[in-house]
């Protein structure tokens, strides 16, 4: 999702139904190698990985309609721990910021996030028979662990722009599947047992959420040597791996084998 409710409600929606074309990417490839921005270059520089994401047997069955109930009971419960230890992100964000504009913005992520976007998932949840004490009683799985443990020790040990660099990859890329799913679903949406979750991460408002985010990411990267940029690539990409095997951790309910 994992990180997704976290971003809803921020920004002037764009609504617009590519994501290039959202983010303002230039399509013409000769053209971006001489134009991009960093994120454009992350965004590039990412696509096998997300293309793998993308392709993933959970996410395919969540696109069509097929996957298990069980599978993603599992997911939800997960997601619910990853979203606490992601709101800790944004908190260390506010600590972090460099100016009260920035700081602002983050504070306000956390407490939409704490008072009103966890509500809504525990009411998603409950849509699929999952208590709050079964969220809150839940364990984190050792990919879920391991990938929030890397989040939280790089944003505590690195830069603001570092902290981002692994917050972005979550929401962007959720970003894209939403659309994607969408897109590629739109004759069958409206009786696929997950069209909500499709369309909650399809929508203009997550995605203006995320474009700030992107927009953060481009000014932090802004007069950075290009060791600094490829040690914020390396997160990034990190994160992006991480996300594949959390889908995979949900699609074959991983847990500890001891």
């Amino acid at each position: 999702m994992e990180g997704g409710f976290f971003i809803l409600k921020l920004l002037r929606a764009k609504g617009e139904t590519s994501l290039q074309t959202a983010i303002g990417f230039p399509v013409n490839k000769e053209e971006s190698l001489l134009k991009r921005s960093f994120t454009e270059r992350l965004y590039q520089n990412v696509q096998p990985i997300w293309e793998k994401n993308h392709n993933h047997p959970f996410v395919v069955g969540l696109g069509n309609g097929t996957l298990e109930r069980d599978k993603f009971i599992y997911y939800l419960k997960q997601d619910y721990v990853y979203l606490v230890e992601y709101a800790k992100l944004f908190a260390m964000g506010v600590v972090k910021a460099g100016n009260l504009d920035i700081m602002t913005r983050f504070a306000a992520v956390l407490h939409e996030s704490l008072h009103f976007e966890m509500e809504l998932h525990r009411q998603y949840a409950a849509e699929f028979g999952i208590t709050r004490t079964d969220l809150e009683a839940t364990q984190p799985t050792p990919a879920n662990l391991a990938y929030t443990s890397y989040m939280l020790q790089v944003a505590a040990n690195g830069s603001l722009a570092e902290l981002v660099a692994c917050l972005l990859p979550c929401a962007w890329d959720y970003w894209e599947i939403g659309k994607l799913l969408k897109l590629n679903h739109r004759d069958t949406l409206e009786t696929n047992p997950y069209k909500k979750w499709i369309e909650t991460y399809s929508s203009e408002t997550f995605g203006s959420g995320t474009q700030w985010l992107i927009d953060l990411m481009d000014q932090l990267a802004s007069g950075k040597s290009e060791t600094e940029l490829a040690v914020l690539e390396h997160h990034f990409q990190i994160a992006s791996k991480y996300e594949y095997l959390f889908w995979d951790m949900n699609d074959k309910k991983q847990d500890w084998p001891v």
